[in-house]
């Protein structure tokens, strides 16, 4: 594909994305966090989130390298490297000398500052015990908000298209996180003594290489897989707006979990 192209077209894409970005960035809620309390609230949503984002990357590796015996090389040379770096980090990245997925990370940030794991557990332990994502996301009692949020990544995943799903993945991740939000963590860890600075690592980590490694290499990824392509780029581009409008719906009903609760706490 022509550079020139390819630069064009992702300028359009990310014009069309920016109302969107803008919105998340500037959301009421990052305004809405008072208390660690309102934090678990947060953490005991978003995980959710941290979990069905494995399936995107996870389907995306499926469908660029060959996970099949006997092995043949794949087409996509530049985003099978890059699909495959983000895997190693996601599912094995290492803290303080210690192995651990970026998941697995986030429970124990949880369980550190005091959040509930029981929904996600549950949802973990039915998946284990081969119920369908469906029962299995049901049976875990997780809020209304979480639940939406991993139907609409499903039903981009199982739509079967390699680029949509891609620019899902690309342009819904968690650099999208302000500063506020980050420094809200910050300033509550150190009133906790350190009680989240697994949670200020894992907000870190990801603003790292999501900004200065994987985030131009996803947009690779997404031109790649787009091409010359008219209709894949407008696939691509209303698959990023659903994951972007997503994101933003997650927040709402956050939001509204932290209204209700501090309703329920001033009634009498």
């Amino acid at each position: 594909m022509n550079l020139l192209v390819q630069t064009g077209r992702l300028q359009i894409l990310a014009e069309r994305l920016r109302p969107l970005c803008e919105r998340l960035a500037s959301h009421s809620l990052y305004r809405s966090f008072k208390t660690v309390e309102d934090l678990h609230v947060f953490m005991e949503v978003h995980v959710f989130a941290v979990w069905d984002f494995m399936s995107l990357l996870k389907t995306l590796q499926r469908g660029l390298t060959c996970m099949e015996i006997p092995w043949v090389p794949s087409k996509f040379a530049a985003s099978r490297r890059l699909i495959n770096e983000i895997v190693l980090g996601e599912a094995s990245d290492i803290y303080q000398a210690e192995t651990l997925s970026h998941f697995e990370l986030y429970l124990r940030a949880m369980r550190k500052c005091g959040a509930s794991t029981i929904a996600i557990e549950t949802l973990i332990e039915g998946l284990g015990n081969g119920s369908s994502w469906e029962e299995a996301l049901i049976k875990s009692g997780a809020p209304d908000a979480a639940q939406s949020f991993v139907r609409n990544t499903f039903a981009i995943v199982e739509g079967n298209r390699l680029h949509a799903t891609a620019a899902a993945f690309t342009f819904g991740r968690e650099d999208l996180i302000p500063d506020m939000f980050r420094g809200f963590i910050r300033d509550q860890n150190e009133r906790l003594y350190g009680k989240l600075e697994l949670m200020r690592w894992y907000m870190e980590r990801h603003i790292e290489v999501d900004g200065e490694e994987h985030g131009p290499m996803a947009l690779q990824m997404v031109s790649e897989l787009c091409g010359d392509d008219a209709v894949k780029w407008d696939e691509a581009s209303e698959a990023a707006e659903i994951a972007l409008q997503a994101r933003l719906v997650l927040w709402d009903g956050i939001e509204r979990i932290l209204k209700e609760k501090r309703m329920m706490q001033a009634l009498p």
